[in-house]
């Protein structure tokens, strides 16, 4: 099985879910990702938020491929470029750290470790661009009848399982963290073991092993 990690550009986002390739929940403002919804194509204002990001700031996202299939992603920005990472009840960011805004593992894949190789895959790319850490706004009721978010704030059982500690609590919406040092550190106590176990590695990221996560998130 080979597994491999990339970075999203205009022509990974296809290979994005369709709800998430459509979704711009993280990237417009509620007024404005309501009129992108009602004018019938979010999809054309994911498409721009992308262009912009990666040619003001860089890389913005992962996506994790199995086998040459789409299986998972995850999607990161300064918070500066996430209007709606104002409207949460345990902002703001912290002003070293970079936004993780949304994480998505395929049923199909879940529990294999790939909620971890992205995550390090993140770690690593903002190391080399002088971030401190990543943070996140959890979903502690994800799943629960009656508490939908439109899927698009990932489970805060996800970032607790990959490493992410909670900085600020909240009963619905806590603001967890990563230090990037800690993330890194995971390669020297797992390499050798995983390769015994697979037998050969991506040489684009190596996998990490996690706890299986009992629910995941589109957006």
């Amino acid at each position: 099985m080979s597994r491999r990690l990339v970075s999203l550009t205009l022509d990974t986002l296809e290979d994005l879910p369709r709800p998430c390739r459509r979704c711009v929940y993280w990237e417009l403002d509620p007024v404005a990702a309501e009129r992108a919804r009602e004018a019938g194509d979010p999809g054309l204002e994911k498409e721009a938020w992308v262009s912009q990001t990666l040619l003001e700031w860089g890389s913005c996202g992962k996506l994790a491929y199995v086998d040459g299939m789409p299986a998972g992603f995850v999607m990161y920005a300064p918070p500066a470029y996430v209007p709606r990472s104002m409207a949460f009840p345990t902002s703001p960011v912290s002003a070293d750290a970079a936004l993780l805004t949304t994480a998505h593992i395929i049923t199909t894949f879940a529990g294999g470790g790939l909620g971890r190789m992205l995550v390090q895959g993140v770690a690593r790319d903002l190391t080399k661009r002088g971030i401190k850490a990543i943070e996140a706004f959890g979903d502690a009721k994800f799943g629960d009848a009656g508490e939908g978010a439109g899927g698009c704030v990932a489970p805060a059982d996800y970032f607790l399982s990959v490493g992410f500690k909670t900085v600020r609590p909240h009963p619905r919406f806590p603001r967890l963290r990563l230090e990037l040092r800690t993330a890194l550190s995971w390669k020297s106590d797992v390499e050798y073991a995983l390769e015994k176990l697979l037998g050969s590695m991506s040489p684009e990221g190596l996998l990490r092993p996690v706890r299986p996560a009992t629910r995941s998130a589109a957006g």
